[in-house]
C-alpha cells in the first residue's frame, strides 16, 4: 500500500495517495506502536503529500512530531532526526518562513557536515536546500556559493554528467537567470539538455524539466518564439506521458500562456489559463496556493483585455480566499 501511495505521488495524484497513507500510518500505529520507525517513516511520508497539496499546517504538526520522537529514541544528529528536519525546513519555506527554515538548514548542514564529511551527498543537498532559501529571500550571492561549492564537488565525486551534477548545474543556472546573468544562465542550461538528453532520453522528466528552465531563460531576454517552442515540446511530451492533468503538465501550461501574454496573444494565453485553473480547483481545491495563482493570472490576462470586471472578480475572490486560507491555518496551530 505504502508503494502504490508513492506511485501515486509520482502520478501528482496526492488525494489518492493520502488516503493510501493515512491507512498506512494507522495500520502501523495499531500494529507496531506510534513511534515505531515504520509509523514515522509513514507520518513522514503523509506530512510531505499535505506539503504538496498547500495543507502546511497539517504537514507541519506531523513532521514535528516525526522530528520529536526521532530525537527522543535516535538522537539529535541521527541521519532520520536531520532528513525530517530538513522536511521541516521546507515546509517553514513554502509558508515564506525563511528565517525558520534558513536556521534549521544550517543545523543540519553542520550536523552532516560533522558527521559525514563536508562532501558527502547528505551535506551537499542540505547546502543546496540552504541556496534555495537564501533564493527565495533574493540573496542570491550566498544563493550562489553554495550552489558553486555543491556542482564543483558533484562533478569530482560523481562526474560531470552524473543527474546529481546536473542538478546543480541547473541550480546554479536559475540563479544566474535570478540576478539577470542570462548568457551563464542559458549555457549551463544547454549543457544540462544536452547531457540529460543522452544520458537519460529526449523525453525523461529530467530533460522536460530543464527544456522548461531554458524556455524560463529566453522568457527573461524576451526571445519569446524560441520559449514558446521549448514550452510546446514539454506540455505535449507531458501531456502523453504524465497525464493533462498532472501538476507538471500544468505549470507548463501556465509558462506557455505567459509567453503567449508577453507577445499580446491574450486568447491563447486565456484559453491555458482557464484549463489550469478549472484543473487546480478540481485537483488541490479552492483555496489551494497554486490555484489562487492560476486565478490571479487569468485575472491578470482579463485585465490586459480591458475585460475590468472579470478581472476585478477573480482578483476579490483570491484576495478572500488567501484571507480564509490564512485564517484557517491560525486557527489549526
Amino acid at each position: 500500500m505504502a508503494n502504490l501511495a508513492r506511485i501515486y505521488w509520482n502520478q501528482g495524484q496526492w488525494k489518492d495517495a493520502e488516503r493510501l497513507q493515512i491507512t498506512v500510518m494507522e495500520a502501523r500505529k495499531r500494529l507496531l506502536s506510534e513511534e515505531h520507525p515504520d509509523t514515522l517513516t509513514s507520518m513522514g511520508n503523509l506530512a510531505v503529500t499535505y506539503l504538496k497539496q498547500g495543507r502546511w499546517k497539517e504537514a507541519e504538526r506531523l513532521e514535528i512530531a516525526v522530528i520529536e520522537a526521532r530525537k527522543r529514541l535516535l538522537g539529535e544528529e541521527h541521519p532520520d532526526t536531520l532528513i525530517s528536519m530538513g522536511n521541516l525546513a521546507a515546509i517553514y519555506r513554502e509558508q515564506g518562513w525563511w528565517k525558520e527554515a534558513e536556521g534549521l538548514e544550517i543545523v543540519v548542514m553542520e550536523a552532516t557536515k560533522r558527521l559525514l564529511g563536508e562532501e558527502h551527498p547528505e551535506t551537499l543537498s542540505s547546502m543546496a536546500n540552504l541556496a534555495a532559501t537564501y533564493g527565495k529571500q533574493g540573496r542570491w550571492k550566498e544563493a550562489e556559493g553554495f550552489e558553486i561549492a555543491v556542482m564543483d564537488a558533484t562533478k569530482r565525486l560523481l562526474g560531470e554528467e552524473h543527474p546529481d551534477t546536473l542538478t546543480s548545474i541547473g541550480n546554479l543556472a536559475a540563479t544566474y537567470r535570478k540576478q539577470g546573468q542570462w548568457k551563464e544562465a542559458e549555457g549551463l542550461e544547454i549543457a544540462v539538455i544536452e547531457a540529460t538528453k543522452r544520458l537519460l532520453d529526449e523525453e525523461h522528466p529530467d530533460t522536460l524539466t530543464s527544456m522548461g528552465n531554458l524556455a524560463a531563460t529566453y522568457q527573461e531576454q524576451w526571445r519569446w518564439k524560441e520559449a514558446e517552442r521549448l514550452e510546446i515540446t514539454v506540455i505535449g511530451a507531458r501531456k502523453r506521458l504524465l497525464g493533462e492533468e498532472h501538476p507538471d503538465t500544468l505549470t507548463s501550461m501556465g509558462n506557455l500562456a505567459a509567453t503567449y501574454g508577453k507577445q499580446g496573444r491574450w486568447k491563447e494565453a486565456e484559453g491555458l489559463e482557464i484549463a489550469v485553473m478549472k484543473a487546480t480547483k478540481r485537483l488541490l481545491g479552492e483555496e489551494h496556493p497554486d490555484t489562487l495563482t492560476s486565478i490571479g493570472n487569468l485575472a491578470t490576462t482579463y485585465w490586459e483585455q480591458g475585460q475590468w470586471k472579470e478581472a476585478e472578480g477573480l482578483q476579490i475572490a483570491v484576495i478572500e480566499a488567501t484571507k480564509n486560507f490564512w485564517v484557517k491555518s491560525i486557527l489549526t496551530l
